[in-house]
């Protein structure tokens, strides 16, 4: 059983993030809330999304777990207006999630789950971690995007760089300690990651939310940030692309 009333904001920023890795998802459901594990096809980033009950209007569930087409959902929230309620419950009977917005009722297919498995998140010893503002990297990403299609994330003690290089350009985002929120390096962590996918990970991301990054050397690098007033949390993970010498 799961039935649960969101704003239709919240909503829309959830299904966006995990979107930006899988055209359908599956969700874990429980009394204090769901958590989502997904890896995009390509097997090059993952996403682990926690949100907890507090982030609905409404919610109650048992133990249960639901497949949905991302697409569907996102149809359905076109019709919803900035602070709508959106009305959700789960019909097990006919096995359908049945979406409310206003006066408009849609009753869509739940996606079979038992070729979805959930995948396990690594443990990695990532000893950079730097906090800022995602606008900034965005910033960053926005200039890279027209030089290279790979970007490099450098954090050192006293600052945090992107830079991306092409055949003929380059260009680079620099932020020192004092334009950090947080940076804990002890020496210089340095990975190189595509930058189509670090770039949709982080276009994701709400503008005014400041992200963790953490990072090593030709590492996975791990963006987390928080979401729904602080009742959720995201963290990405993003394969490196090993640099040849």
């Amino acid at each position: 059983m799961f039935q649960a009333k969101i704003r239709s904001d919240t909503l829309k920023g959830i299904v966006n993030i995990i979107s930006t890795l899988v055209d359908e998802a599956k969700f874990n459901i429980g009394p204090e809330g769901l958590n989502l594990k997904a890896v995009d096809p390509a097997h090059v980033a993952m996403i682990d999304l926690d949100l907890k009950k507090e982030a609905f209007e409404e919610y109650a569930a048992d133990e249960t777990k639901i497949g949905v087409d991302l697409d569907k959902v996102k149809d359905v929230l076109k019709l919803a207006s900035s602070g709508d309620i959106v009305e959700m419950e789960q019909d097990e009977e006919k096995s359908r999630l049945v979406m409310k917005v206003g006066n408009i009722v849609r009753r869509m297919n739940l996606v079979d789950t038992s070729s979805m498995s959930d995948p396990r998140v690594p443990e990695l010893n990532l000893p950079a971690l730097v906090e800022l503002s995602v606008s900034e990297i965005q910033k960053g990403i926005k200039a890279a995007e027209s030089v290279s299609d790979h970007i490099a994330l450098t954090a050192e003690p006293d600052y945090f760089e992107l830079y991306s290089e092409g055949d003929t350009d380059s260009v680079n985002l620099r932020l020192e300690k004092s334009q950090l929120i947080s940076v804990s390096a002890d020496e210089k962590a340095r990975s190189l990651f595509p930058l189509d996918y670090f770039s949709n990970l982080v276009k994701a991301v709400p503008s005014d939310t400041s992200v963790r990054i953490n990072l090593g050397n030709n590492f996975p690098v791990r963006i987390m940030f928080s979401l729904a007033d602080g009742n959720g949390s995201v963290g990405y993970l993003l394969a490196p692309r090993i640099e040849s010498d």
